[in-house]
């Protein structure tokens, strides 16, 4: 756990020299055999809806802008990567991320998809959090909220019920 702890200390002192920083976390993961927890994410609503009605989940959206948006750092920092989210995302929720960055390649195929969910949605701003049912409906939209992981989670709970 002090290994895991001191990881993610370096990822989060780090988190804002972008790839750099992931590949060093990655080389000291390894050297030091440290399993880093992965979330699961998907690139499609529709997917995901599946594998929802499957599992009795529901679907935690995330509207970002992954390579400038520093709520969306601070979101991915604090809360998604943290070992509270992971744990309950791991049995509760079916992860989905809708990336709109600057920098980052994208597919004309994947930007036009995330361009008719912005839309469709109505998002204006980044980080979004949507809360879908495993019928497809909306039930809750958030955002980054400070209080870390943990607060975070009752957050999304709440929304839930």
């Amino acid at each position: 756990m002090k290994k895991f702890l001191i990881l993610m200390s370096i990822m989060l002192i780090l988190a804002g020299c972008g790839k750099k920083a992931e590949e060093a976390a990655k080389e000291t993961a390894v050297k030091e055999k440290i399993t880093v927890p992965v979330l699961n994410w998907t690139y499609s609503i529709e997917e995901a809806l599946k594998t929802a009605n499957e599992k009795n989940l529901t679907l935690l959206v995330n509207f970002t802008g992954s390579d400038w948006c520093g709520w969306c750092f601070r979101l991915r920092d604090e809360v998604f990567s943290q070992p509270d989210f992971i744990e309950y995302a791991k049995n509760s929720l079916v992860l989905v991320e809708l990336d709109y960055p600057q920098k980052k390649e994208q597919t004309d195929e994947m930007k036009a998809y995330n361009r008719k969910l912005l839309e469709k949605y109505g998002v204006r701003g980044f980080p979004t959090i949507l809360l879908i049912n495993k019928e497809g409906n909306e039930i809750g939209r958030t955002g980054y909220k400070q209080g870390g992981a943990a607060a975070y989670v009752e957050h999304i709970k709440s929304s839930i019920k």
